[in-house]
């Protein structure tokens, strides 16, 4: 059985978490008779407010277009699959959370069962039905390969179904710049994988060469050009800028422009909150930080303690640089209590704050507290975990100055 951290990245750049699609540059011999409905402007159109409500979570609005939308376009795979995006969204702020699985696992296999009805016997839509065949496998496998689903199995299922679809898919030029983004994440981390992740590298034999910087060039075209996926590549380009590339400048850029754009969307307004705080925007932080908190509290849809759990360990941060200790330690209890209650103890949010606690109360002159913090980041960190190192320091340093 495959580890489960080499499953999860064999799933990443296998199915490039969101439906793969890839294109060729090969000529067609023969004329083209490909019909590619999500190309159709009529169709973008009456999808664009779907669209904006959906990623705004204004799920309520979204869906009643959609349901629409699929009375209209019932033997097409497209409106089942936004159905399905829909519920995706509804997880994304807290992936812990199961309640959604169900509703999107049916609409995604909804899609299928009438994408494959419309590759079988309708082949001038074969290469459409094979993108959705390939997302809502894709999507399905990444959900079944979640922290908190730990499926392996129906994930390597899915991510099997997925590289079919993709291979079928290589056969035409590129007919949309939809059909685009998959292979911007395949080029990508087919590469980036097994620069990490050497041991990887068996795992990659039997599969075409990816190209990283094209991959690069590629998701940045989709940002621009698509209309269906252009929002889901900006927010890969975030994070692949954020967190592989070293290019904070442009991450920024974009989660400013996902808030702006979407400002009730919970995961754009708390990726918006940590580039604040990556790049020392303190003021601004501040705001945003209170903001995400007061929403929690006022039970706004999305907002809960994934987000709170950053927001008040900024506030914790800011207050506590400021040398305001009863504040930095109301927001490190906070951001604490938070990660409590979706069993993130052994994120670094919660353990630092621990830390952060005990040096406070160390720094007040209440050595019995600041050792019961530190001796609970041990408690709670692995041996090698550079929180329970910093904490075991710590620790003796106290214990020297008994």
């Amino acid at each position: 059985m495959m580890s489960r951290v080499k499953c999860r990245l064999f799933f990443l750049f296998a199915v490039g978490f969101s439906g793969v699609m890839c294109h060729s540059a090969s000529a067609q011999a023969k004329k083209d008779t490909t019909i590619i409905l999500i190309n159709n402007i009529t169709v973008q159109l009456e999808a664009t407010q779907a669209l904006n409500d959906l990623y705004d979570f204004k799920f309520k609005e979204a869906e009643q277009q959609m349901r629409w939308f699929k009375q209209k376009y019932v033997w097409h795979p497209l409106p089942y699959f936004l159905l399905g995006l829909s519920e995706w969204w509804k997880i994304m702020p807290n992936t812990k959370e199961t309640k959604h699985d169900d509703r999107f696992l049916a609409y995604m296999d909804s899609a299928i069962f009438v994408a494959e009805n419309l590759y079988k016997k309708h082949p001038e839509y074969k290469i459409e039905a094979a993108f959705f065949l390939a997302a809502a496998h894709g999507f399905k496998g990444r959900l079944y390969a979640d922290e908190e689903r730990k499926n392996w199995r129906k994930a390597a299922v899915q991510g099997k179904a997925a590289l079919n679809y993709l291979e079928i898919s290589r056969q035409k030029e590129d007919l949309s710049p939809e059909l685009l983004f998959g292979d911007a994440l395949y080029n990508y981390f087919s590469v980036w994988v097994p620069e990490n992740y050497p041991a990887m590298k068996p795992l990659l034999w039997f599969f075409r060469k990816g190209d990283k910087q094209l991959g690069l060039k590629q998701l940045k075209e989709v940002s621009y050009n698509a209309f269906y996926t252009r929002t889901e590549a900006m927010v890969w380009l975030m994070r692949i800028m954020n967190s592989y590339e070293n290019d904070q400048q442009r991450a920024f850029q974009i989660a400013e422009y996902l808030h702006q754009t979407y400002p009730n969307n919970p995961y754009f307004h708390r990726y918006y909150a940590r580039m604040l705080y990556s790049r020392g925007m303190y003021p601004d932080l501040e705001k945003e930080s209170l903001k995400i908190l007061t929403l929690i509290d006022s039970a706004k849809l999305g907002y809960e303690a994934t987000s709170g759990r950053y927001a008040a360990f900024f506030l914790g941060q800011l207050y506590d640089f400021k040398r305001q200790d009863e504040l930095a330690k109301k927001y490190y209890l906070l951001s604490g209590k938070f990660a409590e209650e979706i069993g993130a103890t052994e994120s670094g949010y919660y353990l630092y704050s621990l830390i952060a606690l005990g040096e406070i109360s160390e720094r007040q002159g209440n050595k019995a507290e600041a050792k019961k913090y530190f001796n609970l980041v041990k408690s709670k960190a692995g041996r090698k975990n550079e929180a329970f190192k910093d904490a075991k320091r710590r620790l003796k340093k106290l214990e020297k100055s008994d």
